[in-house]
């Protein structure tokens, strides 16, 4: 009988958080060694195929073209550069790797060709295949998943309300449609979100209650803190404190027992102890690698030495589900339709975010 419950309420959510924290850690790592090998933790890397030039203005967003933060932009990188880097990283434990572009949505032509060959590469190579790319409609999600697309990343990054605080190009019904477009194929949701973006923990309680309702809930949940650039409107964010992503992982893990989740950005911030607190409360997945997209990340050396310190061992792919095939293009269903999706540009003044965009010219 499945232990999924799919109607959490933000009451609800907020008491889990808020409980003494041993009492917490204990509940979450109790679900956690029902659903999951509490010894073994998947390791990822995370790779921008093209960095910076973005036209959205999220404030947390160093690729944000309006901000100014000497982020190196890239143009989208070749299908045999991004194979180099999977083998690299396949050889320092990576079972998963997962592609970022700085685009608004996906947009139909050479481009998304391009990352359509590198996602069939890929999984050729017997690694699991995510992309974040954008907002993308159900016939661009069905060419991902012919290609062998394992995970699809469209992060929520925090609760309807306070979302209104962060962004105002894109509308949180976008993520939730994009979200239910990769529902429609066999290609698994990777969804989370950043704390330490000013939120309260009713907004971070808020954002669970939007995972953990969805049904079926992601097969994975990244938990980021977020890392404040200088540049960005929220560049002068008080650091996250290890117990606010103690409390987010455990709390993460006990609404969504079957979901992977994933200890991801700010980990080069915390103590190996701080981490090894998350993985006892319920975290199964790091990105390794010295950067994540443009942030900076602990070296896979130092990784490999916490594992062995704390004896876990790193997650072979596709044991969650079994590997995709790899549809070619050739013998592809699913074509090119050209589309001109219009997906929302609600607008609104964020006085920070237009503070940031004026302040480096």
């Amino acid at each position: 009988m499945s232990t999924v419950k799919h109607n959490w309420t933000k009451e609800e959510i907020i008491a889990i958080y808020n409980k003494p924290l041993m009492d917490l850690m204990y509940q979450a790592a109790t679900i956690h060694r029902e659903q999951h090998d509490p010894n073994v933790v998947q390791v990822s890397t995370l790779l921008s195929i093209k960095t910076g030039g973005c036209p959205e203005d999220c404030g947390y967003c160093p690729q944000a073209a309006r901000y100014h933060t000497d982020i190196e932009g890239n143009d989208l990188m070749s299908v045999s550069q991004v194979k180099a880097q999977a083998l690299r990283a396949k050889s320092n434990g990576s079972s998963r790797v997962c592609m970022g572009a700085a685009w608004r949505n996906v947009k139909d032509g050479e481009e998304f060709d391009q990352v359509l060959e590198m996602v069939r590469t890929i999984n050729k190579l017997e690694m699991e295949v995510c992309c974040t790319l954008g907002m993308l409609t159900e016939n661009q999600a069905q060419r991902l998943a012919e290609a062998g697309l394992y995970a699809y990343n469209h992060n929520l990054d925090t609760s309807e309300e306070y979302y209104k605080e962060v962004i105002s190009t894109r509308g949180f019904e976008d993520r939730l449609q994009t979200i239910n477009n990769v529902r429609k194929t066999n290609v698994t949701v990777c969804s989370g979100g950043i704390i330490g973006m000013g939120e309260s923990i009713e907004d971070r309680a808020g954002m669970l209650v939007a995972l953990s309702t969805l049904n079926p809930q992601p097969e994975s949940v990244p938990i980021n803190a977020l890392v404040a650039v200088e540049g960005t409107p929220m560049e002068n964010e008080k650091p996250v404190e290890i117990w606010e992503m103690i409390r987010m992982v455990a709390t993460a893990r006990i609404v969504m027992p079957e979901t992977q989740v994933r200890l991801s950005a700010g980990r080069n911030e915390m103590s190996r102890e701080g981490q090894a607190m998350c993985f006892f409360a319920g975290a199964n997945s790091i990105f390794a690698g010295d950067k994540l997209l443009t942030t900076p990340n602990p070296d896979v050396n130092d990784d490999m030495k916490m594992f062995e310190t704390l004896g876990l061992k790193a997650q072979k792919p596709f044991i969650k589900l079994m590997q995709p095939k790899t549809i070619e293009a050739e013998d592809s269903q699913f074509q090119s339709l050209g589309e001109k999706p219009k997906w929302t540009r609600p607008e609104h003044k964020i006085e920070r975010n237009l503070e940031a965009s004026v302040k480096g010219k």
